[in-house]
């Protein structure tokens, strides 16, 4: 798994849609279809951690040149309206 730890968000997806694909053929056998099961789960854990990641970095720069995080923002809009 260490290959999807580098691989971008992108591909991790295509990785799970290739997987998926896999997973509906009608000649698979009970254990690759586990395997591929599981793989599936560890890459859906992967792209999670990634999407925190990024939803992190996005930042928002105010008018006096500070940046806050996006969510903290969200956080202000909520309590104002």
């Amino acid at each position: 798994m260490s290959e999807q730890n580098t691989a971008t968000l992108e591909e991790n997806f295509e990785k799970i849609e290739a997987l998926l694909e896999g997973l509906e053929r009608n000649d698979i056998s009970i254990e690759d279809a586990f395997l591929k099961y599981r793989e599936g789960v560890e890459l859906l854990r992967l792209c999670d951690e990634q999407i925190d990641r990024v939803d992190k970095m996005v930042l928002k720069l105010s008018a006096n040149g500070d940046t806050e995080e996006f969510e903290m923002l969200q956080k202000d809009k909520n309590v104002s309206e």
